[in-house]
């Protein structure tokens, strides 16, 4: 089964990433997402896309550990479009919206924010782990 899951309703493409347990992002799903992406900005029936994540928990942390320990280079081969799809993607002149429906951090924040629009759920958080807190006196 895929772990991306679309539907097209009134010019309107639907993208959920469902990938259990928390909606990471390995190489492989990268490349389908750049498809799909590429796909979109392609077809003139479609107007708008709409991006989520299965579930409530999570709409995406990012990258995902457990394939880079299994093996997934980090910096491999991402596909059309670089890590999901959209932050490189080239000509696409048609608006992305990002249902943000929980955690968004680190590669999803950066997935999110290569939207449009962002819209989030009252139980949404964002977050870049990356970062530390603190001011740059801290530092």
């Amino acid at each position: 089964m895929s772990p991306i899951k679309t539907y097209v309703e009134d010019g309107i493409l639907h993208v959920t990433l469902d990938r259990p347990k928390a909606n990471a992002i390995d190489l492989a799903t990268s490349k389908i997402m750049g498809e799909t992406f590429a796909a979109f900005r392609d077809d003139p029936s479609l107007r708008v896309a709409i991006i989520t994540g299965a579930g409530d928990k999570f709409f995406c942390p990012g990258w995902d550990l457990k394939a880079a320990a299994d093996g997934d280079a980090v910096d491999g081969d991402y596909g059309i479009g670089g890590f999901g799809g959209l932050q490189e993607l080239r000509d696409l002149n048609k608006p992305v919206i990002a249902a943000v429906n929980g955690i968004c951090c680190g590669g999803g924040l950066e997935w999110a924010l290569s939207a449009d629009i962002i819209l989030a759920a009252d139980h949404a958080s964002f977050a870049l782990p990356e970062i530390r807190s603190g001011t740059v006196a801290d530092a």
